[in-house]
């Protein structure tokens, strides 16, 4: 009877790498996609920071807005004030007499000269009457002429430094009672090469 002979067993495939262990596997590292991008609350700065920064901006722009803005070219006052009124118009002509100097550098050419007038219940604007109609107002109520001067008329150039005074005569529908208890009586003088004009109040 012939004899059986042993097989050894096939050899066990070796692997190329060695498996560890779980108790011997390194943690995983944390990742958070948020953190690759960053957040406004990580690139920012504080808010309290900001809005004092905003602050501060502000008031340096409101100071240098007020250095920078127009100013008139110089001041003066109101005078006499002499109403009359217009028969069966129910309106009154006044006669005003003003004075203002030049303050600025460079001479003050007047452009055109308005008084506004408030009751108290209305406002009413009217533009000065032109210097050659005076002695005809003059004639028709020679009350207008009691405290009158020489005319303030367009086109009168002030020089740097110099001074004008002259009437002005306007009109307003309202009564003299109304004319009296005024609210307030102001006088622009507008002139041709400056931003801002003169303003009289009285």
């Amino acid at each position: 009877m012939p004899e059986e002979k042993s097989v050894p067993p096939p050899p066990q495939p070796v692997s190329a790498t060695p498996v560890a262990s779980p108790e011997s596997a390194p943690a995983p590292i944390p990742f958070d996609i948020g953190e690759e991008f960053g957040t406004a609350k990580k690139n920012l700065p504080p808010a309290k920071v900001v809005l004092i920064v905003l602050g501060v901006l502000l008031v340096i722009g409101g100071i240098f807005a007020i250095l920078q803005r127009p100013k008139p070219a110089g001041g003066g006052a109101v005078g006499e004030v002499v109403a009359v009124e217009i028969p069966d118009q129910n309106a009154v002509m006044v006669a005003i007499n003003v004075s203002f100097q030049n303050d600025s550098k460079q001479s003050f050419t007047i452009q055109d000269i308005k008084v506004d007038l408030d009751t108290g219940n209305s406002t009413f604007t009217d533009d000065a009457a032109s210097a050659v109609d005076f002695n005809r107002y003059f004639q028709a109520f020679p009350a207008l002429k009691e405290h009158a001067i020489a005319a303030l008329m367009r086109e009168t150039k002030i020089p740097p430094g110099g001074q004008a005074t002259g009437t002005i005569i306007v009109s307003f529908p309202i009564t003299t009672d109304q004319f009296k208890n005024r609210k307030w009586l102001k006088v622009s003088i507008i002139p041709h090469d400056q931003p801002v004009p003169i303003v009289l109040t009285k």
